[in-house]
């Protein structure tokens, strides 16, 4: 590492060899936390390359436990994180939305790192027990339409940067990697991504890969369809830009989608959500997220008419009796 260290002070890059290695070797545990710190900084100072990036993403994968759900057309939703905007799990409750309206979600998610409530704080605020057990996950996704791979259960090689992370308190390049190495590799992924430069390294990825996609990015730079601003919306035959009132929604203020400053405050309007009691623009923002999810499953289908769809599962209770039935399979 310290000779990666003084290559990358002198501003050269690392293959994709030497990238997917440094990487082997972090989740080995032979780094220290300082190494660790220093290398995650450097890629916060300059842009990662394409080669770095998937030599990463190759190193994780290779390491990460397996889990076959092939039996199912799987689907999931999730933001990169790492836009600072402390948003509510606006993801996590958009997969519920699709659970209840009949997909099948194996979602990926980990604690907050750079935010107060990631998917696994308000999971386990609702006392689901976070299992690798791959008939637990089964019966999870077939009786109630969901199922949680909690990062760390499945990706041992992030664990040696998992307190670095937590202690640097910033958006790094794991926050990248989340999405891209859901260890279930789902059929149909909506990801959300927190910067533009960085929705470009995204699609230059996923075209390499057999994923079938769709990239969302606000341009006020947040990881999801915000209803904030327009979003660029990218998938692997499109590449279009929607406003709020196209999708037939009113433009909310940045604010309405706060998580608050504590787990309680984000577990409190994730289940204001589910029992269809949020404010609009935080059921709406929820709304978008999972339409495009469905569209993407469903590509004949008009972006209103999958609005419609998952409007229905979240008014009429089914997005919440999903969340229920997770919850008593993982408890």
């Amino acid at each position: 590492m310290k000779k990666i260290l003084l290559r990358m002070a002198a501003h050269e890059v690392l293959s994709k060899e030497e990238a997917e290695q440094a990487m082997l070797n972090m989740a080995a545990g032979q780094y220290s936390s300082e190494h660790i710190a220093a290398f995650l900084t450097v890629f916060n100072m300059r842009a990662i390359t394409l080669d770095e990036f998937v030599g990463f993403r190759d190193a994780l994968l290779a390491t990460a436990k397996k889990i076959d759900l092939s039996e199912f057309e799987t689907v999931d939703v999730v933001g990169t994180g790492g836009d600072g905007k402390n948003t509510f799990n606006i993801s996590t409750l958009s997969c519920f939305v699709l659970a209840g309206a009949g997909f099948k979600v194996a979602k990926h998610g980990n604690f907050g790192s750079s935010s107060v409530s990631g998917a696994s704080n308000v999971l386990q605020h609702y006392g689901a027990n976070f299992t690798n057990d791959d008939d637990v996950i089964k019966k999870s996704i077939d009786q109630s339409g969901f199922c949680f791979l909690h990062a760390p259960l499945f990706n041992p090689g992030m664990k040696y940067a998992a307190p670095v992370r937590k202690a640097l308190g910033v958006p790094t390049f794991f926050n990248l990697m989340g999405p891209l190495i859901n260890p279930a590799r789902p059929n149909h992924q909506l990801w959300g991504v927190y910067n533009l430069e960085k929705t470009r390294l995204y699609t230059y990825v996923c075209q390499k890969t057999g994923i079938d996609y769709t990239l969302a990015h606000s341009i006020d730079g947040f990881d999801e369809i915000s209803l904030t601003a327009p979003a660029k919306i990218i998938t692997r035959n499109s590449e279009t830009v929607v406003t709020p009132e196209e999708l037939g929604f009113k433009r909310i203020s940045q604010a309405e989608l706060s998580g608050g400053d504590s787990v309680e405050s984000a577990a409190e309007i994730f289940m204001n959500v589910l029992d269809n009691k949020a404010e609009e623009g935080q059921k709406n923002a929820v709304l978008a997220n999972a339409a495009f999810a469905i569209q993407n499953v469903h590509k004949d289908k008009d972006i209103r008419e999958c609005i419609a769809i998952a409007r229905e599962s979240l008014e009429s209770g089914k997005a919440k009796k999903a969340f229920e039935k997770f919850i008593e399979i993982y408890n």
